[in-house]
């Protein structure tokens, strides 16, 4: 079952394959490789050496203007799987034709990393390779595309990584290396024996490539943990180490051997082209940088679904007239922006505070906003029964005796719940104010309401405050709760990435869909998505409260 529909988002593969008809009518050499199938459909041969470069030769004149040579005992890449690693990058770096430094581990004869990297955006390549063999053609490829100012080829000895190709260019800070390492750690992995599932049909490619490309003592997890081991000694010298995998087993070690080495940003993803599946992994020794959300958002295949269904969100869309007095509502509490999708976003993060949700707010499209939200605690189930609860703990506090000069107008402004912070709150709370002739059970109820908003604005230390919506007037923030207390006496907040436990991590968007606005949310992990979609009612529910209140 092909896997094409999760491909990068803007690979350009991903809803238009090849058209192998109309690149047979124009390009003889890979006329000679398509065949016609007993259902009348054009296709190629994968298992022929000579059908694979055709096709990758061909794709690479047509779709980027490249032209390349490369030898059938060679490794013939395959451009859809690579042009997925070059887009992820461009995300980690936010490098989408922005000039950016990287280096290109073993680039092979192809030389298609950099050369896809220069021409879709310009990027310098350091490009390394220990085979004279992919050496000799790498270089060919880079001077007969002129892409030589871009492109440099250096020829390092065996077994060298970073370390020796980085001596002489010690003053250059490269934004990432990018690395295809060999899969396989002798001939029998690579002919399948003992690393293949006999169950899983064999493979529907042919295999290419010299010894040093496909094999390395010890595999691709030897190889990997060799990379690492440099950009301990490297650090900050590379904004982004990252490298393919060809299996599965080897993420998890290799995540584990960072988490030991206390690398502080790792991330990984998953690239998908026709039947073939590779994992890509990333760290980062830089605080700074931004690690991609959503590509953990599109879930991994599983084998208890369809692998094309891609992950679906929870939603829900907020009507044109809800949305104009959202809007209103945001003006009144300190949004300055006219933008409907930022007045929502600061509307939710307000109500996302006084939940105690930690979020941040992370790069999103244009015209659109996203929050990362982590939920700690569930603080959106049995609001009404922890509203009465606190109204009843309220009642049997010890009322502190009326400041001096203080007139209490009437018998049900007494009976009323007076804040007991101290006597200074309660002097202030109760001088001038005008008691409304409501019943005393919805005075009480409103009190209790306001002091649990209070309480909730209390643990402000507990999230990432990005909102530009203020507290309402009259909103007590110097009250804290116990568990605000403790979180701020370690002096600094806690963020949604710096969070060990937690209920579940979700991303947020807000999306302009004409007149209307909606609401998505993204499962990214945790316990129990029952609890995403509680909490995605709660705040739907918020919202178009606040939309009769206007």
């Amino acid at each position: 079952m092909a896997l094409n529909k999760s491909m990068h988002p803007r690979n350009r593969y991903k809803d238009k394959p090849p058209d192998f008809a109309y690149l047979a009518s124009k390009y003889p050499d890979f006329q000679q490789h398509v065949h016609t199938s007993l259902t009348g459909r054009p296709i190629v041969n994968f298992k022929e050496p000579e059908a694979v470069r055709a096709l990758t030769c061909t794709l690479l004149k047509e779709d980027f203007g490249l032209t390349i040579e490369i030898p059938l005992e060679r490794l013939i890449p395959t451009v859809p799987l690579r042009l997925n690693y070059i887009h992820w990058v461009e995300d980690l770096i936010d490098g989408q034709k922005q000039p950016r430094r990287g280096i290109d581990i073993g680039t092979g004869a192809s030389c298609i990393y950099p050369l896809l990297g220069a021409t879709m955006n310009g990027w310098y390549f350091l490009a390394t390779e220990v085979d004279d063999i992919c050496f000799d053609y790498a270089k060919k490829n880079v001077e007969q595309n002129n892409l030589s100012d871009l492109v440099k080829v250096v020829k390092v000895p065996q077994k060298t990584l970073l370390m020796d190709a980085l001596k002489e260019e010690t003053e250059i800070i490269y934004d990432f290396c990018m690395c295809n390492p060999p899969f396989f750690a002798n001939q029998l992995e690579a002919k399948g024996v003992n690393s293949r599932n006999s169950r899983r049909p064999p493979p529907s490619s042919v295999n290419t490539g010299g010894v040093t490309e496909i094999m390395a003592e010890g595999g691709e997890l030897e190889f990997v943990k060799r990379i690492i081991h440099d950009s301990l000694q490297l650090k900050k010298r590379l904004r982004w180490y990252s490298c393919m995998l060809g299996k599965k087993c080897s993420l998890a070690p290799l995540k584990e051997e960072l988490r030991k080495q206390g690398v502080p940003k790792v991330t990984h993803t998953e690239f998908c082209q026709g039947r073939t599946m590779r994992w890509a992994l990333a760290w980062s020794f830089y605080d700074d940088v931004i690690v991609p959300l959503f590509v953990i958002l599109q879930s991994p295949p599983s084998k208890k679904r369809k692998l094309e269904k891609a992950q679906k969100p929870l939603s829900f869309t907020l009507p044109e007239a809800g949305v104009k007095e959202l809007q209103a509502k945001a003006s009144a509490a300190g949004c300055s922006s006219s933008s409907s999708v930022d007045s929502i976003t600061a509307l939710l993060e307000k109500t996302l505070t006084e939940l105690r949700v930690l979020h941040k707010r992370v790069p999103s499209r244009q015209q659109e906003q996203s929050l990362f939200l982590t939920a700690v605690e569930n603080t959106w189930i049995h609001g009404r029964q922890k509203r009465r609860e606190q109204t009843r703990q309220l009642r049997e506090l010890p009322r502190a005796p009326p400041c001096a000069g203080a007139s209490i107008q009437t018998s049900a402004a007494i009976a009323a719940p007076v804040s007991t912070a101290n006597d200074k709150s309660q002097d202030a709370d109760l001088k001038g104010k005008t008691v409304s002739s409501k019943e005393p059970s919805t005075e009480t109820e409103t009190t209790a309401e306001r002091k649990e908003e209070a309480l909730a604005n209390a643990g402000v230390e507990d999230v990432d405050m990005n909102s530009s919506v203020c507290p309402e007037p009259g909103q007590e923030t110097d009250v804290k709760t116990p568990a605000a207390a403790s979180a701020g006496d370690t002096g600094r907040p806690r963020t949604p990435g710096g969070v060990e436990q937690f209920l579940f991590k979700c991303l947020l968007n807000v999306i302009p869909e004409g007149s209307d606005v909606e609401i998505e949310m993204y499962w990214v992990e945790g316990q129990n998505k029952d609890l995403m979609n509680q909490l995605r009612t709660y705040l739907r529910n918020t919202l178009l409260k606040s939309v009769g209140k206007v």
